[in-house]
């Protein structure tokens, strides 16, 4: 029997950016949103995109979501980029991307639109299981 991990599925990773979306709310992220961007790039299905008016509060963020995430059974990122300025933390779990932007920043780098093609899903009210 193999010790490597199996591959993700849709519901694992729907599971998963429901968690990360739900945690950067916990900590009053703003405007979160998830888009699945698989039928638009091959590198990752998801991402999970949040904002907050301060870089403390960007830290604040994503060392949250990365608690939850594991919390429940998901990966570790990664990677993680730009804890240290806080303008833009991009976790890269690999099935899926957050990225917790700094208000402006966010404006700045506009990925809604950039990828307004993508479905998004409505995190507040996804059904998905709590533990793996």
């Amino acid at each position: 029997m193999s010790s490597s991990k199996p591959s993700a599925t849709e519901r694992d990773i729907e599971r998963w950016v429901v968690t990360a979306a739900r945690a950067a709310d916990d900590k009053k992220a703003e405007d979160t949103v998830v888009l699945w961007v698989k039928d638009l790039l091959v590198i990752t299905d998801a991402f999970v995109i949040a904002s907050a008016s301060n870089s403390r509060l960007v830290r604040t963020i994503a060392e949250e979501v990365e608690k939850q995430v594991k919390e429940i059974g998901g990966p570790a990122p990664r990677r993680i980029e730009g804890l240290t300025d806080g303008q833009w933390v991009l976790m890269d779990y690999g099935d899926f991307v957050v990225h917790v932007f700094l208000d402006e920043t966010r404006e700045y780098y506009a990925l809604e639109r950039l990828w307004s093609d993508a479905p998004a899903l409505d995190w507040r009210a996804a059904q998905v299981e709590a533990t793996s």
